[in-house]
């Protein structure tokens, strides 16, 4: 069975996503440099994020020992290209902890879901949600649910018409709703994104 026709049992589901091409994932061989650009790329515009990304690995001549490289740089050098003192202080705890944890972050893709958020999250400054955007985009996890994430909370308030009396309430509501699409989470996720935005 395909994941599209899973999901359309659920009715109101199967109704917002009926006309969108099936979404493909995709699996980045280096999890370090998209991690960085993660963080680069957090509360900015798609465009923004994307010069200061080229800008950051611009100042480095290969992705070679990049961990290496980033934490030769001062403070000040990586917050040249637009980078602010939060983040560019949250991209060298990063480079540390790969250094240190080299043998763990190599078994990464044999971790579960749970394992990875709980070991990258140890990481000062990377959060659950970044961790989940990992899983989705960079890892091809096809059963993500970022309960976190804004632009899914919309969707659903909107799809299923939640009402709801606290964030805690709302999240216990969305996990029910999403628990039917399992094994297929990720998938409903980026079909909800693409719906809002339409």
């Amino acid at each position: 069975m395909n994941y599209k026709s899973h999901l359309q049992k659920d009715s109101k589901l199967g109704a917002a996503i009926a006309a969108q091409p099936a979404c493909v994932l995709s699996i980045q061989e280096d999890l370090f440099s998209y991690l960085c650009a993660s963080i680069i790329g957090q509360q900015l515009s798609v465009k923004v994020a994307a010069i200061i990304r080229d800008r950051f690995f611009m100042l480095f001549h290969t992705r070679e020992e990049l961990a290496i490289q980033i934490l030769k740089k001062d403070l000040d050098a990586l917050k040249s290209v637009g980078l602010s003192n939060s983040k560019a202080q949250y991209i060298k705890n990063i480079a540390t902890f790969y250094l240190e944890q080299k043998n763990n972050w190599e078994l990464l893709h044999s971790m579960t879901d749970d394992e990875i958020i709980e070991f990258l999250t140890q990481i000062k400054g990377v959060g659950k949600w970044t961790v989940e955007m990992l899983l989705m985009f960079a890892m091809g996890r096809e059963d993500v649910f970022p309960d976190d994430d804004l632009g899914i909370q919309q969707s659903l308030v909107r799809l299923y018409n939640i009402k709801s009396d606290s964030k805690k309430d709302l999240k216990r509501k969305m996990q029910r709703i999403s628990a039917k699409w399992s094994p297929y989470r990720t998938y409903a996720c980026l079909h909800l994104w693409k719906w809002k935005d339409n």
